[in-house]
């Protein structure tokens, strides 16, 4: 059912889709729920009510996912109990089980202090985390990250892995950073970013 559903979403028959996820997600389908939840978020109108109640249901059941989605409504204001720490909570869960965005909206979180206990330290290991498993952004971050503590050769080689995911501002300061080195250690890094291979993740 969830498969059709997601097949007649992407057909563009919209109200197919959320009738097949919704008739799954009543039999306690956490895939259904989870469907269910985002495409009441992306329907027209949209119903964030709704939306929060199975993705909550969904997110309860350990669906990543869901739990990912869950705290991106609760950040936007979405559901009765909206607030940063719920929506850091689950930021959290979802990291936790994998899932690379909710690693990096983590890193955020702990960075700023924003629904969970400010803390740099725990802010660089989900940034790493989420860095090593190919999230563009988290590369940047965690290189600018390495380049402001002195480590030069790590610094290049996630900067130059987020320049070439298309993040332009990497580009600047792995240039900067390259000047200042010798010729084997810019081969060497080089090599590590080619060699480089993303870990597994939950998405």
């Amino acid at each position: 059912m969830v498969d059709a559903g997601l097949v007649y979403w992407e057909m563009g028959r919209r109200e197919e889709g959320i009738a097949l996820y919704r008739k799954a997600a009543e039999l306690g389908d956490p895939a259904g729920q989870c469907n269910l939840g985002i495409s009441l978020l992306q329907a027209n109108p949209p119903d964030p009510e709704e939306a929060v109640k199975w993705l909550y249901k969904a997110s309860v059941a350990g669906h990543v996912r869901a739990q990912y989605q869950l705290a991106l409504s609760l950040h936007k204001g979405h559901g009765p109990n909206s607030n940063l720490q719920e929506a850091a909570k689950w930021y959290l869960r979802a990291a936790e089980g994998g899932y690379v965005r909710a690693m990096y909206n983590t890193a955020l979180c702990y960075s700023v202090g924003e629904g969970l206990m400010q803390s740099h330290k725990i802010a660089k290991k989900w940034m790493k985390r989420a860095a090593d498993r190919g999230h563009s952004k988290a590369q940047l971050e965690h290189g600018l990250s390495l380049f402001s503590e002195g480590e030069m050769m790590q610094a290049v080689v996630y900067l130059e892995l987020a320049a070439r995911a298309g993040e332009a501002a990497a580009d600047p300061v792995k240039n900067v950073i390259l000047q200042q080195m010798s010729t084997s250690s810019r081969d060497h890094a080089m090599l590590l970013a080619n060699i480089w291979r993303a870990l597994p993740s939950s998405h």
